[in-house]
């Protein structure tokens, strides 16, 4: 580790890696990089993903809308290794050109609609299938509110501090105390809510849980970053007891489970094409989780 200060060149040239865990695959220009058309399953949503927060938000409501007997939201995952750079195939691209999973295809309707930011899938699929949305116009309101500011919030939890904390090459105290008090002062946004209501944007389960779990959910429960002591999470106690409670869902059990590349061969589900999978295609079952 250096304590040097940068200078800033006047203009920025793209001539070295950026160093850190994702260094390989960090690029400023957009595009593919090579030819590589995607695989289409048997139905008529096609998502093309990986089990990071962003993607475990579509696979948990897709989960949920079959949980409630819509045989329409049958799909097939597939697995992007983002690692890999499978994100910047032509195929990829061609659905989303900004080269971030999750991406999905609804084939269901001519000409097929390509959708991307999980976000904007999750709106999608609430307003195709009329769930986990509430239909009073206050309701609604709340849940876009609380929808929104996950989009807004959480690229200072993941890109801000969850890069300076656990994945920089080097540590530095600034960033890291700067995107702390943001991150504390986002689960403190949390609490306070969560302290009147059972869930986010109210008594509804809604797609703002979906969208707020993946990462608040997993952060305070230390599934992230390994940072649960440093924030002291234990103190977001009805971030917590929220938590706990999404986290018992059998869809959001499953949903944690689609496109999963690591930790336990049994929560590993590479591809999903059928609920089956879920009992006879786990890593443990067909292969060793690598």
């Amino acid at each position: 580790m250096t304590d040097a200060t940068y200078t800033p060149p006047k203009v920025w040239k793209w001539d070295s890696e950026s160093g850190g865990r994702f260094a390989s695959i960090n690029r400023p220009i957009a595009g593919p990089t090579h030819d590589k058309e995607l695989p289409v399953g048997k139905h008529p949503l096609q998502l093309y993903s990986l089990a990071t927060p962003n993607g475990v938000k579509v696979t948990v409501m897709l989960e949920e809308l079959l949980e409630l007997g819509i045989e329409e939201a049958e799909y097939d995952a597939w697995l992007v290794k983002i690692t890999e750079g499978d994100q910047f195939g032509s195929g990829f691209v061609e659905v989303n050109p900004n080269s971030k999973i999750p991406a999905m295809m609804d084939h269901s309707v001519t000409p097929s609609i390509r959708l991307f930011e999980s976000g904007s899938i999750l709106l999608y699929l609430t307003e195709k299938f009329g769930a986990f949305l509430p239909k009073d116009i206050a309701g609604r309101a709340e849940t876009m509110n609380w929808l929104f500011w996950q989009m807004g919030s959480a690229p200072m939890l993941g890109g801000g501090f969850g890069h300076f904390y656990a994945y920089a090459p080097e540590y530095y105290e600034y960033p890291i105390n700067r995107y702390t008090m943001e991150v504390k002062r986002q689960l403190d946004v949390l609490d306070r809510q969560l302290a009147n209501n059972r869930y986010i944007s109210g008594d509804e389960y809604t797609i703002a849980d979906m969208a707020i779990w993946p990462w608040y959910g997993a952060l305070v429960k230390n599934k992230v970053y390994d940072a649960a002591e440093f924030l002291e999470a234990h103190t977001y106690t009805n971030v917590i007891r929220w938590a706990d409670e999404i986290a018992q869902r059998p869809a959001v059990r499953r949903g944690r489970m689609v496109n999963r590349a690591w930790g336990e061969p049994s929560s590993q589900l590479h591809e999903r094409h059928d609920a089956s999978d879920f009992e006879t295609q786990t890593q443990d079952k067909i292969g060793d989780g690598e």
